[in-house]
């Protein structure tokens, strides 16, 4: 009767070990904000936009398949002065899949335009859609990834992240280890940055797996592991200096803004340069 009441104690504490192991693992995924698609959803037939989540900074957009390029238009209403307004263009895969976009410049009016490739460079207006958004808060666009930092719970660096700030609360004890992290294993990549095209995106997963990368991978990588710990951080491109392209990273930790340029940090430019915004994802 005791070895029949040992094996059932012992069965029950591998259970509950078992439980607990998880509970840790989802707990930690969760933690991770991630898009989801929801119930509000405006179409206009051809263009489609999944608004449900805009108060947390961000939307969701599609098209029906198309054999031809597309590109999307944000554009941000000024309510005062319309010749303020403010408006970034992206391509959009024509696959009729949802892609995310940042609602990064606040509280207001946007439009969201679809325009399909006609000839040469020239593309017509396919769709439009107008939201009013209100934000959580001002910030909340950057704890979200996009189509600029693009990432999931899964990601390489995004799982690193969780393990090397397991435990931690502080956002600047966070920040400093992400930032010592990115210093101590990885190097700028001089052959790409002679190399790479105009348009391309960040190429977070590339860089983690070479260990390098040009500014924009490095900058949308470390902003996707500080998202990923709780930490608003926004990827700047902009120009350095004498009109070189440029990328960095803007972060708020403990409510604090944090500038980070991690060429810089890894030597391949010098932070005495001028920094010059011109878009912010």
């Amino acid at each position: 009767m005791s070895a029949r009441m040992s094996h059932k104690r012992v069965l029950t504490l591998c259970v509950a070990l078992v439980l607990a192991v998880c509970a840790v693992v989802f707990s930690t995924q969760a933690d991770v904000l991630l898009p989801q698609t929801g119930k509000s959803v405006k179409s206009d037939g051809k263009l489609s936009v999944d608004y449900s989540h805009s108060d947390q900074g961000y939307i969701m957009v599609k098209s029906k398949k198309s054999k031809k390029k597309l590109k999307v238009r944000v554009t941000y209403k000024d309510a005062k002065d319309k010749n303020k307004d403010s408006y970034l263009n992206y391509d959009l895969n024509n696959g009729g899949d949802y892609e995310v976009f940042p609602l990064q410049f606040g509280d207001g009016n946007y439009i969201v335009a679809l325009y399909e490739n006609a000839s040469g460079k020239k593309y017509t207006e396919e769709g439009k859609i107008k939201l009013k958004v209100a934000l959580e808060d001002p910030r909340i666009s950057f704890l979200y990834p996009n189509q600029y930092v693009n990432y999931d719970d899964k990601t390489p660096c995004v799982v690193t992240a969780g393990e090397i700030c397991e435990g931690m609360t502080d956002q600047a004890q966070i920040y400093k280890t992400i930032c010592d992290y990115i210093k101590g294993h990885f190097v700028y990549d001089f052959i790409k940055s002679v190399s790479v095209k105009a348009g391309v995106l960040p190429d977070i997963d590339g860089c983690w797996e070479k260990h390098m990368g040009i500014c924009q991978d490095l900058s949308a990588m470390s902003c996707a592991m500080m998202r990923s710990q709780g930490i608003p951080a926004a990827l700047i491109i902009g120009t350095l200096g004498s009109n070189t392209y440029h990328a960095w990273v803007v972060a708020w930790v403990n409510g604090e803004e944090r500038f980070w340029d991690p060429t810089a940090e890894l030597n391949a430019s010098s932070k005495k340069e001028t920094y010059t915004t011109e878009r912010y994802y």
